[in-house]
C-alpha cells in the first residue's frame, strides 16, 4: 500500500467535475465514467491519451507515493496531515494555462509562483518521516540513469526527483503526446478548460490519495482543508 499528499480541488469544484468528465474518473470514490468525445476527438482516442493519468485522478502531487515507514501508521499520518493544514494558509494561484510537461499535457501556473513552490517544500519536508526508503527496485523504476545530479540527489534523499529547486507543480491531463497530435489535444482541452482557467485557483486542501495495492486507482482517503490565515498569494 502507498500512500500520497496531492492537491486537488473539492469534489463539487467545476474544476474537478470537468477533469474527472476529461479523465473519465473521480478519485473521490464515484463509479468509473464512460469517457466522451471532446472538440474534435472522439471518445476512444480521449480514452487513449488519459489512460495513464485516469490512474492518478486529477491532482497536483505535493508529496509523492510513498510507503509508510515502519513505525508510523494511517492514523499517525492522518493525524499529522490535521495539524500541518490547520497551522497552514492557504496559497492562491493567481492564473493556471495549459502546459505541455515532456510531452503530457498538463495544468500549469502561467508564471514561476515562489509562495507555491515554499508550500510545496514544506509539504515535502514535513511528511518526509512518514516515508519508508526507496529500495533498490524502486530506484530503478525511476530511470536513474536520465536524471540530473540533483534530481537524483532529491529522488535518494527525498523519495522523488522533482522537489525544492526541481519542482513544478502540475495537474496531469494526458500522457505523452506526439508532435502530430499535439495541436488536437490541445485545441480539445483548451476548449473544455477555457472557463474554469480565467479564474485563481486556490490551494486550500491538502488530499491524502491511497494506492491500495500495486497498479490499483489512487484513491482519496481524506481532504484536510488548510488554516484559516490570510492566504499567500501575489497582486
Amino acid at each position: 500500500m502507498r500512500y500520497a499528499i496531492y492537491y486537488t480541488p473539492r469534489q463539487d469544484e467545476k474544476l474537478a467535475r470537468i477533469a474527472a468528465n476529461w479523465l473519465g474518473r473521480d478519485p473521490f470514490g464515484a463509479a468509473p465514467r464512460p469517457v466522451e468525445a471532446v472538440g474534435d476527438l472522439s471518445a476512444a482516442e480521449v480514452a487513449f491519451h488519459t489512460a495513464s493519468a485516469r490512474r492518478y485522478g486529477f491532482h497536483a502531487t505535493l508529496k509523492a507515493p510513498f510507503r509508510l515507514a515502519p513505525d508510523e501508521s494511517e492514523a499517525s499520518l492522518r493525524a499529522a496531515l490535521d495539524a500541518f493544514a490547520e497551522a497552514t494558509p492557504p496559497v492562491v494561484i493567481p492564473r493556471l494555462v495549459l502546459g505541455q510537461i515532456d510531452g503530457f499535457f498538463a495544468l500549469v501556473p502561467e508564471a514561476q509562483f515562489a509562495p507555491l513552490n515554499a508550500f510545496a517544500g514544506e509539504v515535502v519536508r514535513a511528511f518526509d518521516p512518514f516515508r519508508a526508503p526507496l529500495t533498490e527496485a524502486e530506484i530503478e523504476r525511476r530511470s536513474p540513469d536520465s536524471l540530473k545530479p540533483d534530481e537524483f540527489r532529491n529522488l535518494c534523499q527525498w523519495g522523488y526527483p522533482y522537489v525544492f529547486d526541481t519542482f513544478r507543480f502540475h495537474m496531469t491531463l494526458s500522457g505523452r503526446v506526439g508532435s502530430q497530435e499535439s495541436p488536437r489535444l490541445r485545441a480539445a482541452i483548451d476548449g473544455l478548460f477555457a472557463d474554469v482557467l480565467r479564474q485563481p485557483v486556490p490551494v486550500d486542501a491538502l488530499t491524502l490519495f491511497v494506492e491500495s495495492e500495486p497498479g490499483a486507482p489512487f484513491m482519496v482517503l481524506s481532504h484536510h482543508a488548510l488554516g484559516r490565515g490570510p492566504a499567500r498569494k501575489t497582486a
